[in-house]
């Protein structure tokens, strides 16, 4: 597995998001079994960045996690999220510098560790300053207790006056064959500053292995199946992403997955995928990614296609997420 960096932290150049071992997805949270020997066949495998957070669960997936690296701590690159649970009581989103110092320690206890690599804010707090909130995570890295920040669906403003007050390694974002907001304003801004990205949902919320046409196969609890690009004429309407991206892989010899992972890797130095699986053949699948390499036609034909039909999320969701242009 090859390397890259996120503002001067390495990481693999795929890494493994852990959050469907524990919730949200068809399935979640009924195998932890085979979701730590899938984490540590990613240790094996040099996947050596695993991405979490205290919300997923809430906080099952972090101790999960701390059990899957317990005797492996040094060959991780651990990240994990605060902001969207409230330690203060105070309603909502929650970044003030309280909440961020009771946070972090929740999740140094349940992760069983004494450091974080990557401590990201999950969505911005819009109640409360970034430069208070950046403030409190600087001092957290002046304590040791992490090593690197990170913003995650933060506009190209906001990651300005972020970077400002303390530098930010990284920023997790959306971002996929069929999500291409970063690549207007976010994307640029994290160039111009020296800041990793890390897509989130790299293979569109699995839409992109190929594997779903319908939403037969999903449980009935499965959040895609109120997601608007899922559901109606959007799913069909979005069948064409995942042909074009199913013919390019036949092309190529790999797996749909793979291609649309290596269209991310070629879009340059310093974007770290996460996708994510609690299944060890899917996770084998996704890191063979990092070995293929697409033609200039391939990734012409990739860059054409149109955007995908329907909202990220459902209009609770989106409430959350700062628009790309603020």
């Amino acid at each position: 597995m090859q390397v890259t960096s996120l503002g001067g932290l390495e990481v693999s150049r795929i890494g493994l998001g852990a959050m469907g071992m524990s919730a949200f997805y068809t399935g979640a949270g009924r195998e932890d079994a085979e979701s730590i020997r899938t984490i540590h066949r990613a240790l094996d495998l040099g996947v050596t960045h695993l991405d979490t957070a205290e919300v997923y669960g809430p906080y099952v997936n972090e101790e999960l996690v701390g059990r899957a690296i317990k005797d492996r701590r040094d060959e991780v690159v651990l990240a994990t999220k605060f902001g969207l649970v409230s330690h203060t009581g105070r309603p909502g989103l929650d970044s003030t510098p309280a909440n961020v110092r009771a946070a972090v320690d929740g999740s140094l206890r349940r992760l069983g560790t004494d450091h974080i690599d990557l401590y990201y804010q999950h969505r911005v707090d819009p109640d409360t300053p970034i430069e208070e909130t950046v403030g409190a995570l600087s001092a957290l890295v002046a304590a040791g207790k992490v090593r690197h920040i990170g913003l995650s669906e933060a506009s190209a403003a906001t990651i300005r006056r972020a970077h400002a007050v303390h530098p930010v390694s990284a920023v997790q974002s959306e971002y996929s064959l069929w999500t291409r907001d970063p690549e207007a304003d976010v994307l640029p801004t994290l160039r111009e500053l020296g800041i990793g990205l890390v897509p989130y949902s790299p293979l569109g919320h699995g839409f992109l292995t190929g594997d779903i046409r319908t939403l037969d196969g999903l449980d009935a609890a499965d959040w895609r199946r109120t997601n608007p690009r899922f559901t109606g004429d959007n799913l069909t309407r979005n069948l064409r992403i995942v042909d074009e991206v199913s013919e390019i892989a036949v092309d190529v010899g790999a797996k749909p997955a793979q291609v649309a992972l290596a269209w991310l890797l070629a879009q340059g130095e310093g974007i770290a995928p996460i996708p994510g699986t609690k299944r060890v053949d899917r996770l084998e699948e996704n890191s063979a990614a990092d070995s293929i390499r697409l033609t200039p036609g391939h990734l012409a034909r990739l860059k054409d296609l149109a955007p995908a039909s329907g909202a990220r999320h459902a209009e609770p969701d989106m409430a959350v997420i700062e628009p790309v242009t603020q």
